[in-house]
């Protein structure tokens, strides 16, 4: 198109000239100079030209440099050639002149011709053709650069005459002693299979051959080629998946990502469900009698899910590369926890997902989609790093949106006052959209959680005024469907609302009025009327939603209040009978028939009210997320939310696992002479960041003390035979060394490297069969060597070279980096008092039940009741730390309520209960001091009796010391602390002993969260003024007769709450104040005593849900005599 302008505009400039010339000639005047926009058309042709006649003669240069003699020449012209084609330039015209040099000796220009020929083989077929046999000979030529680039020519000539030479060449090429040759020859099939699809056949023996390939280097390509060729034939990966797992840490980038969601579907349809683990029994479920226990034994050992150990080594080598540069490959890694990891273990992405938040705005909006959808099921995951997605003013609009949605999801009754803070600063945002959505979101979060919904409410009422009409109208679309939910208590609202009717000017906002006018005209007759008289003076000139609402309006008022109304209506449904829309003319027809009765009308008007006034069901206010986890996250068709060409779906997991056998493979050992290595140093545990399955199996059955495993070891190898545990500790490292840590491959190594790693592992191998053969336990070794060959070490130790020493460094080290930077205490806590040798051994079984387990399911936390009354709780309050005003009234309370932590029964004979003391917290300020009392109902002594896992993961307690021995009888009182982050969520742990686990919670009542804090008149007035509006929660109360005293409604109001009492002058008022312990918010409750022993009870605190439940239980504790 641009040729034929530009010739347009030369042939006008010409015959421009000639007329001039005419006119010479004849003597004629006319003007001599050309205009400047002729003259622009004169040089914008010249222009055209020179640039065209300076490409062709510098493409008349590159073609005499390369028809020269010279290879400096030739090289030189190629260099330039490729600039040219780097910079979008056409350089076809070359390729005469290019193919010439194909078969030059100059490795250099070699290359650079094959850079050309990959360019424009499918352009100029013809001419690519005539060298077909310079590139077959090429195939053989002794550089690996050379050959993969003559393969690469060949596959992009795309002619189907060739597709017979194409697969011999592929053929040859996957059997090439360079793997930069067969990867090339893995990126060749998919090109000869869009070209001729019925080589598949062939072209799947040839992957097939790939699949076996030991090279980190063809891993990649092979496994893309397989996607596209046949994605079905996971047959074809059985035996290479230990292999694919182990491979995995050293593929390149991109590569990695393709293997890891292939082997994402291949997991789905080779092993069970790891989710079933959360509906299994627990200790706290077991039988009530032991005698019932026992002889159910059997029964319960084959409930538990086991998983298989293909599935955690799955699990464990992709774990690594959430470390990983690359955005993609973290991505990936976070949607196959996703869909394959149990539920405990998902939490591990978090922190990796959320430190992709710091890149572009591009990968920031696929991260944040796939966290909106995650946040859906799984809050707990991301609510430790709730502050990651507030909004900056510098993110894009789309961003803003999703970090919106996010927030929204994670919101619950701990968060909800600190989220709504953060809600009305966005409110005032100049992006008009993203204020429309914050207010949406409101919506959502007043409909999702109770207890805020007035406070949202009352604060969306405020919107109403602001001067900006977009989130004046989003609010009262808002505020309409909050009002469906609870209609009876809301009557001032659709007042105010129609007040503000006439300065509303959007269309949708003035609608929705119109509607609550309609649908609750009977709470507010006098003032519907008069909204339906302002409509009929305006209808002609509203917007068409406006005026169907208005006829709706019209109706519910004629049936409710005809009085008042007929005329009104009969005049707006004869407007509306005449109007340009076909729609507004429907309804008013229909409403005419349905309303007024006449002969024509029948028996349908007869339920005219049943029809308009029917009650209608409150709206859902849900997530744009919700149904996106369908699809597979990462993908195309989860981001669109639809499904897109290409997409495979995720199958369901298989309700019994196929026959796992079909991933062995087959490990020929050469015959080697056995010779003991002397002098062995022991490798540090922390050299490891992984351990296999088997591993703890041999520790459990190879080693002698099973007094140093955890819980769960301790319990599977309590009839060992009694040897030293260094010993047995040094037996399985040496395993372990010899086993796992051998099976990644490490693609720098020669083939002579790999060997003799490949038989030391195996001499190795043998060594330790050898040795566990001399233990008098032969029937589990049997199983656990044969665990060991399942989980890939013979295989691997076959096909793969060994880089245990770097592959294993780097996975500590990432492993200590994430330690250090993971916001969650550790899960295990040693005791100090414990001898050096026992701390060591601990601490390597807990990192193998961290890494390399499915660990039980942590049993479901009971649910605690609380009385509402707590009458003693300040028993044993210090009054060192209190104000003087909680001095006074401590001596009336009784002694301290204690609640029951473990019952004798469920613990086997230990037994739990806890207070709270209300004391200062020696530990950190910031938590609640919990005093639990310990006690041994059994006839034999209890050992290391200490806490253990905790949930949720980010819950920061401070355990009390272990335990070391409580007789018979015995009790101990231990003090812990308890980080509740101002939130009644239990505190879910395990109580352990040195044989048994048991599941416990603690659940706070509001009360306990907070501290008196000493505050005179004055200053409770100006702090109680900055908490007003949504900060403000009140309610009036039936005080009983025996609480109407000052004392009695100040030992009421304690006993409920951990307050200062205020004095005041005022004997009708009464005023406590207190701050939350872990945040440090002020808490203020004032009582005003009014008439006829009723009483206004409010509470000003930037903690609203605390606010909503503090009230709850004053209202109950003065209520009651």
């Amino acid at each position: 198109m641009n040729g034929g302008f530009s010739s347009l505009r030369s042939e006008a400039a010409g015959a421009m000239r000639t007329v001039l010339v005419s006119a010479e000639s004849l003597q004629l005047t006319l003007k001599p100079e050309l205009t400047q926009e002729e003259q622009a058309l004169t040089h914008a042709t010249a222009a055209g030209g020179k640039a065209r006649e300076t490409l062709k003669a510098g493409n008349e240069d590159l073609k005499e440099m390369l028809e020269s003699n010279k290879e400096s020449l030739k090289l030189e012209a190629m260099k330039r050639i490729v600039q040219l084609i780097s910079k979008g330039k056409n350089a076809s015209d070359l390729f005469p002149a290019v193919v010439k040099n194909v078969a030059s000796k100059n490795i250099e220009l070699k290359k650079l011709v094959y850079v050309y020929l990959v360019r424009y083989a499918e352009e100029q077929q013809d001419l690519a053709l005539l060298s077909i046999s310079t590139f077959q000979r090429a195939l053989k030529d002794p550089n690996q650069f050379i050959r993969a680039s003559a393969l690469r020519v060949l596959s992009s000539i795309r002619v189907p005459i060739i597709v017979p030479i194409m697969m011999l060449a592929i053929k040859e090429a996957a059997s090439d002693l360079s793997p930069y040759v067969r990867k090339t020859s893995a990126h060749a099939i998919q090109k000869l299979y869009s070209l001729d699809a019925d080589q598949k056949e062939h072209l799947i023996e040839v992957i097939e051959k790939l699949l076996k390939d030991k090279s980190t280097l063809v891993a990649g390509s092979v496994v893309v080629a397989f996607e596209e060729v046949c994605p079905d034939r996971i047959d074809l990966i059985h035996r290479n998946y230990r292999k694919l797992c182990n491979l995995l840490v050293d593929v390149e980038e991109w590569g990695q990502v393709v293997i890891i969601n292939m082997l994402t579907r291949y997991a789905r349809t080779q092993f069970t469900s790891p989710w079933k683990e959360d509906g299994i029994f627990d200790e706290s479920e077991k039988a009530f009698y032991d005698s019932d226990s026992e002889e159910k034994q059997g029964q319960r050992e084959a409930k538990p899910y086991i998983m298989d150990p293909d599935h955690r080594l799955l699990l464990r080598n992709t774990k690594p590369l959430l470390q990983s540069r690359n955005t993609a490959v973290v991505m990936a890694v976070a949607q196959l926890y996703w869909h394959l990891a149990p539920k405990h273990e998902v939490s591990i992405v978090t922190k990796s997902l959320v430190r992709l938040l710091r890149s572009h705005r591009e990968v920031q909006y696929v991260v944040l989609q796939n966290i909106a959808t995650m946040s859906i099921q799984r809050k707990g995951m991301f609510e430790p790093y709730m502050k990651s997605f507030y909004v900056r003013s510098t993110d894009a609009t789309h961003i803003k949106t999703l970090k919106l949605e996010i927030l929204t999801n994670l919101a619950n009754e701990a968060n909800i006052s600190t989220i709504l803070r953060e809600f009305q600063t966005y409110v005032k945002s100049q992006d008009k959209a993203f204020a429309a959505a914050t207010i949406q979101a409101i919506g959502r979060c007043a409909t999702n959680i109770s207890e805020v919904t007035d406070t949202c409410l009352n604060g969306l009422v405020l919107l109403l005024s602001n001067r900006d009409e977009t989130v004046v109208a989003e609010s009262v679309v808002v505020i309409k469907k909050l009002l469906q939910t609870q209609p009876t208590q809301h009557c001032d609202i659709i007042k105010h609302m129609a007040k503000l009717f006439d300065n509303i000017t959007v269309p949708m906002a003035r609608a929705s009025i119109l509607w609550l006018m309609g649908e609750y005209c009977e709470r507010v007759p006098k003032i519907a009327p008069d909204v339906l008289r302002k409509m009929a003076k305006t209808f002609t000139s509203e917007e068409d939603i406006v005026k169907l609402q208005t006829v709706n309006l019209a109706a519910k008022l004629y049936l409710t209040n005809s009085k008042q109304t007929k005329l009104l209506t009969q005049y707006i449904l004869n407007l509306g009978k005449y109007d340009q829309n076909y729609d507004i003319r429907d309804r008013t027809r229909f409403i005419r028939q349905l309303i007024v009765p006449s002969e024509k009308s029948g028996a349908l008007n007869k339920y005219a009210r049943r029809i308009l006034l029917a009650s209608k069901p409150a709206p859902v206010l849900e997530s744009a997320f919700k149904d996106r986890d369908r699809f597979q996250l990462g993908t195309l068709s989860h981001s669109l939310n639809i499904k897109t060409t290409g997409y495979q779906e995720l199958s369901d997991w298989p309700a019994t696992a196929p026959d796992p056998s079909v991933r062995n493979v087959e490990v020929i050992e050469p015959v080697q002479e056995w010779a003991p290595s002397l002098g062995k140093a022991k490798k540090p545990k922390s050299d490891k960041f992984y351990s296999d399955d088997e591993e703890e199996e041999e520790e459990e059955e190879g080693s002698g003390s099973g007094s140093e495993d955890d819980s769960s070891s301790s319990s599977s190898s309590s009839s060992s035979s009694g040897g030293s545990s260094e010993e047995s500790g040094s037996a399985s490292e040496e395993e372990s060394s010899g086993g796992s840590e051998k099976t990644s491959s490490d693609s720098g190594k020669s083939s002579s490297g790999s060997e003799v790693s490949s038989s030391e592992s195996e001499s190795k191998q043998k060594k330790k069969k050898l040795t566990k053969k001399a233990t008098p336990r032969k029937s589990k070794q049997t199983a656990a060597d044969s665990d060991s060959d399942e989980n890939g070490n013979g295989p691997v130790g076959k096909t793969s070279s060994s880089s245990a020493e770097s592959s294993s460094d780097s996975e500590s080290d990432s492993e200590e980096d994430s330690d250090s930077d993971s916001p969650a205490p550790q899960k295990k806590t040693v005791a100090k008092t414990k001898p050096k040798v026992e701390v060591k051994s601990k601490k390597e079984v807990s990192l193998l039940d961290l890494d390399d387990f499915s660990p039980a399911p942590p049993s479901a936390p009971k649910s605690s009741v609380f009385s509402s009354s707590l009458l003693s709780d300040l028993e044993g309050l210090s009054l060192s730390n209190v104000s003087s005003a909680m001095q006074v009234t401590s001596s009336s309370f009784g002694p301290v309520k204690t609640y029951e932590l473990l019952h004798h029964m469920t613990g086997k004979g230990l037994s739990a209960k806890y207070h709270f003391p209300r004391q200062p917290c020696l530990y950190q300020p910031s938590m609640v001091a919990v005093q639990v009392i310990l006690t041994n109902s059994s006839d034999h002594s209890l050992e290391e009796i200490h806490i253990g896992d905790r949930s949720p993961g980010s819950l920061n307690v401070h355990c009390f010391n272990t335990v070391e021995r409580l007789e018979p009888g015995a009790s101990v009182s231990v003090s812990m602390g308890i980080d509740f982050s101002d939130s009644t969520q239990a505190a879910n742990f395990q109580l352990c002993t040195k044989e048994d686990q048991f599941s416990v919670s603690i659940q706070p009542a509001v009360g306990e969260l907070l501290m008196p804090s000493t505050m005179k008149e004055p200053d409770f007035c100006s702090e109680q003024k900055k908490l007003m509006g949504m900060n403000e929660t009140s309610a009036t109360i039936t005080m009983a007769t025996a609480n109407t005293s000052k004392q009695n409604i100040s030992k009421q109001v304690l006993s409920v709450a951990n307050v200062g009492v205020v004095s005041s002058d005022q004997n009708n008022l009464q005023r406590f104040a207190g701050r939350t312990v872990s945040s440090g918010a002020l808490v203020l409750v004032t009582l005003e005593l009014r008439e006829s022993s009723t009483a206004l009870l409010t509470i000003n605190t930037e903690k609203t849900v605390m606010a909503s439940m503090l009230l709850r239980d004053l209202k109950q504790a003065l209520s009651q005599a």
